[in-house]
């Protein structure tokens, strides 16, 4: 009885463990909003997960069309982890989101711009006084 429970994989719990998403529950959260499909169709987070099956998944950073080549469990490192899986993302798709990412602003201040340091701030009252 334990086998059989553990041949069964949700897709939310395989795509978590793949390293697609960072939690467990933004990867259910992208399947209820149809952000991943199966062969076209949308995908449910408990559906089971086979060998062979083919998952177009969108998550923030791109899209990824990814086919099951092993079954994972539990969440490892990044080096195990893509040994469970076959990435057939479109070439063009990877050339889009370079560019993306090469554009994307993080929100941190570039180092020496803005805000001055505490030395920096000295020199000004001195100055100023």
């Amino acid at each position: 009885m334990q086998a059989a429970s553990k041949e069964k994989l949700r897709i939310d719990k395989y795509l978590w463990a793949i390293r697609l998403f960072k939690t467990r529950s933004q990867a259910g959260d992208a399947c209820s909003k149809g952000k991943v499909k199966c062969n076209g169709d949308n995908v449910k987070a408990a559906k089971v997960v086979n060998l062979g099956d083919v998952y177009d998944v969108k998550t923030e950073a791109r899209r990824w069309v990814v086919k099951v080549t092993g079954l994972l469990e539990k969440r490892v490192q990044y080096p195990e982890a893509i040994l469970h899986y076959e990435d057939q993302t479109p070439p063009e798709e990877l050339d889009r989101v370079s560019y993306e990412a090469a554009t994307y602003q993080t929100g941190k201040r570039l180092s020496k711009i803005g805000r001055p340091t505490k030395k920096q701030r000295r020199d000004i009252e001195g100055f100023m006084e």
